[in-house]
């Protein structure tokens, strides 16, 4: 198995206290009264209020309470996202990028991507990272996929510390380190990244930068499985089958171990 992975995020909803009014619809969409948090936000978003503008964004272009509309969504992300709210501005930088509610264009998605990645939002530098990795929209260049996603991956998001792994294991803009892939891996690993998972599993399964295991490799590989990764399981079985069934105990005692510490061991 060899694949680069990426993942794509969408950012997280701000909760910041703006008034009571917002933080009752706050507290609306926590308990699934969609309609009241509906009620306390559009108001506030018609009034300018940034955030409310995002949660009504957010609302349609999910259809959480209102029937799914882009072009809704597109309006009140942008008038948050004109206000420097860098939730909106990685969100409409997703509707330009998927072409949701407005004609695709990659140079605008960049343009908000960018605003949003200045102000320290580590989905939107994920997103300028995998820009810049694949050349859509902006011209390819490694060195500032690896500053975008470094940038995200110090701040703890495991997309970035997959990617930023994947170039430092394909020596993409960087001379090929696979102890530093591992590392960075490693790091998204123990968050849940299935897809991060898998590539221990790959690590260990090949013996790169590190001694072969099998156990390791299956341990991993059943790891990303429970997470949901399509492939783990077909890996999984082919490593299986070059190892013997106490070999095979012992890999998903270790998973089971591992899981159930939060991955804090994981050997």
């Amino acid at each position: 198995m060899r694949q680069t992975i990426f993942a794509a995020v969408l950012a997280l909803m701000p909760l910041a206290a703006v008034g009571q009014d917002f933080e009752a619809g706050v507290e609306a969409y926590r308990r699934g009264d969609f309609a009241a948090a509906l009620q306390e936000w559009r108001p506030l978003a018609e009034r300018g209020n940034a955030p409310a503008q995002y949660e009504l964004g957010r609302m349609y272009s999910v259809g959480i309470g209102v029937l799914q509309d882009y072009t809704q969504a597109v309006h009140w992300y942008r008038l948050a996202a004109e206000q420097g709210d860098a939730g909106a501005q990685v969100n409409l930088g997703n509707m330009y990028f998927n072409g949701d509610g407005v004609l695709q264009d990659r140079a605008a998605a960049m343009r908000w991507y960018r605003l949003a990645a200045e102000l320290g939002n580590a989905g939107a530098q994920l997103n300028l990272g995998r820009m810049y990795y694949r050349g859509g929209g902006v011209l390819q260049d490694y060195d500032e996929a690896i500053r975008w996603f470094r940038l995200a991956a110090d701040q703890g998001n495991a997309g970035a510390q997959v990617n930023l792994g994947n170039m430092y294991f394909n020596g993409d803009g960087v001379r090929q380190d696979y102890a530093a892939a591992m590392r960075w891996y490693r790091l998204a690993a123990e968050l849940g990244n299935a897809g991060a998972q898998v590539n221990l599993g790959d690590m260990y399964e090949y013996g790169d930068s590190v001694r072969q295991d099998y156990v390791t490799a299956h341990m991993w590989y059943n790891i990303a499985a429970a997470n949901g990764h399509p492939r783990a399981a077909g890996y999984r079985g082919e490593v299986a089958v070059r190892m013997n069934p106490s070999a095979i105990y012992e890999a998903r005692r270790r998973a089971g171990v591992c899981m159930e510490s939060g991955y804090s061991d994981c050997g």
